[in-house]
């Protein structure tokens, strides 16, 4: 681990000795949460500052919190784990949040976090150097934002790195559909392409972050016809979820959705509370909420 990147958390929050707070859907027996965010204040700084105004403007809060500060909202909640990710676009945006940075937070968590690495394409053999070293540092998959890096999942420039993170069993978390990244272009966040690369990887374990909104009728499509393909619904109040993707989560999909919050730029009370008020088929909670997250290797 790079000291230049050691920074100090303090203790981990103790939550242990907490109590819940908030009754888990139909006593499911765990909460996983599959994508959020580390946007403590020595990430943010890192980041650029019009990216950084645009979400606290669409968001309405400003973000700086320390980890006990999330993993106590963890435990109001009754969430065990949370995959927090690190992301490296630096040769477009400049936008960094280094993986050493991710590392040093899941260490201190004291088992609650799960650390996707970031990983620039661009980078070439560095990138998949890069790989190697998260890997060792006990990263559990890797994070991609089409939009920051100004490539197409399906680009020939990725697949070096697909073969890399199929030799280590690595998950794969994209970014897809809209998002508010100030000078980015949505259209390197179509699902479809997700297609191309589930054919040609079959072994290799994607998420579509997001359901794909506006385009969640062609990810749908992808999940449901590639074994290999996931989706989550983080960043999205649940009641204002669509309802064709509310439809077949509960039904033909109920084996490939995941739980996701993008915390902080949701919070867990109210997804978790929303998802409650849908009134699910009981193996569904169990599914979205911890039972498929085993099944792609997350826990």
């Amino acid at each position: 681990m790079l000291a230049s990147h050691k920074i100090n958390f303090g203790k981990p929050y103790n939550y242990k000795n907490q109590k819940g707070f908030l009754e888990r859907p139909l006593n499911c027996s765990m909460i996983i949460d599959t994508h959020a965010q580390i946007w403590v204040r020595e990430v943010v700084e890192k980041l650029p500052r019009e990216m950084v105004r645009e979400y606290e403007r669409v968001f309405g809060k400003k973000f700086d919190y320390g980890l006990d500060e999330m993993l106590q909202d963890m435990d109001e909640c009754n969430v065990d784990k949370a995959v927090v990710v690190a992301v490296d676009a630096q040769t477009t945006f400049n936008y960094y949040i280094p993986n050493e940075i991710v590392a040093d937070v899941v260490e201190k968590s004291d088992g609650r976090l799960i650390g996707f690495a970031g990983i620039d394409p661009h980078k070439g053999v560095i990138a998949l150097k890069e790989i190697e070293k998260a890997v060792d540092m006990g990263f559990k998959g890797l994070k991609f934002m089409p939009h920051l890096h100004m490539l197409n999942p399906n680009d020939e420039k990725m697949y070096p790195i697909y073969e890399k993170a199929l030799e280590h069993d690595l998950i794969l978390l994209f970014h897809s559909g809209t998002q508010f990244h100030k000078g980015t272009k949505i259209k390197y966040c179509k699902p479809i392409y997700f297609d191309d690369v589930a054919v040609d990887f079959p072994e290799l374990k994607i998420i579509i972050a997001h359901f794909g909104y506006p385009w969640y009728e062609e990810a749908l499509a992808v999940v449901r016809r590639n074994e290999n393909v996931y989706f989550n619904i983080a960043g999205w109040s649940p009641k204002y979820i669509p309802e064709v993707v509310i439809k077949q989560m509960n039904s033909l999909l109920q084996d490939k959705v995941l739980f996701g919050t993008d915390y902080p730029l949701m919070n867990y009370r109210r997804i978790i509370e929303e998802l409650k008020a849908l009134n699910l088929k009981e193996e569904t909670y169990e599914k979205l909420f911890y039972k498929n997250a085993g099944e792609i290797g997350i826990v």
